[in-house]
């Protein structure tokens, strides 16, 4: 509950990520929380946020939510399609995406990712989808946002598997293997954010959300999580926020009415 009424924690994560979008901002955008956190950006503060799903659209601005990346929504609403080589080749490994969203079914406390299994590789309890593009978006964009809700079982001490690099095994990791991003830059969860240590490139609390406390948050993850100095809290949706990220319907919904 706020004084801007009530809302939920996914749209509590949708409009924190859509704030840390500026104007003009080139996005490599996922499905789910992250297209509703770039699209509300672009339809509030960021009206010039360029907008690029993996399937080839270039400055998207989809009238509703799209189910995949290959929805005709995207194209229809597109500046340009152009082919995933060249959206892989010619605007992400070239370094022309400012911010990539991605989310994971584990992470470490060096933002490593896990998308492709649970358990052992070889027999896993559960066989994932796999990176996709994933690995070059760590490795490529100027930025990397994960948007991830905060349990012990994504936020864990070791990766099962290590599908894309955030950090690796802590300063230096990237550039040994000639990354040309920053990495995770932001982890927003349900609970609240963390953003990796300058020195030591382990991620750390830094914002919970209203009505959270640290030592939920910290509870939640699997492995020691600390709390910088002074930690803050995000400012509550505001009702302009609720009302743009609540028009914001997939395909589906609109056409269950």
């Amino acid at each position: 509950m706020s004084q801007n009424g009530v809302y939920s924690a996914d749209e509590m994560m949708a409009i924190e990520a859509a704030r840390r979008l500026g104007d003009g901002t080139v996005c490599f955008v996922g499905i789910g929380l992250p297209s509703r956190a770039a699209n509300l950006a672009r339809r509030t503060h960021a009206p010039r946020c360029v907008l690029i799903y993996e399937s080839g659209t270039i400055g998207a601005k989809p009238r509703v939510l799209p189910l995949s990346i290959g929805d005709g929504e995207l194209a229809e609403t597109s500046d340009t399609v152009v082919s995933v080589p060249e959206i892989f080749a010619y605007w992400l490994q070239a370094g022309r995406i400012d911010v990539g969203f991605l989310g994971a079914a584990q992470i470490d406390r060096f933002g490593n990712l896990n998308s492709t299994v649970i358990g052992d590789y070889a027999t896993p309890k559960v066989r994932l989808p796999g990176a996709g593009g994933a690995p070059e978006i760590a490795a490529s964009c100027r930025e990397t946002y994960v948007m991830l809700r905060m349990t012990p079982r994504a936020f864990v001490e070791r990766l099962d598997f290590r599908s894309s690099v955030g950090h690796g095994e802590g300063p230096g990791f990237r550039e040994r293997l000639g990354f040309t991003g920053r990495g995770v830059t932001v982890v927003v969860t349900d609970l609240g954010v963390l953003e990796p240590d300058p020195e030591t490139c382990e991620l750390v609390l830094t914002r919970v959300h209203p009505g959270v406390t640290v030592e939920q948050a910290t509870a939640a993850c699997g492995w020691q999580l600390r709390a910088a100095a002074g930690v803050e809290t995000s400012a509550p949706p505001t009702r302009d926020e609720l009302a743009v990220l609540r028009s914001l319907k997939s395909a589906k919904e609109v056409a269950a009415g």
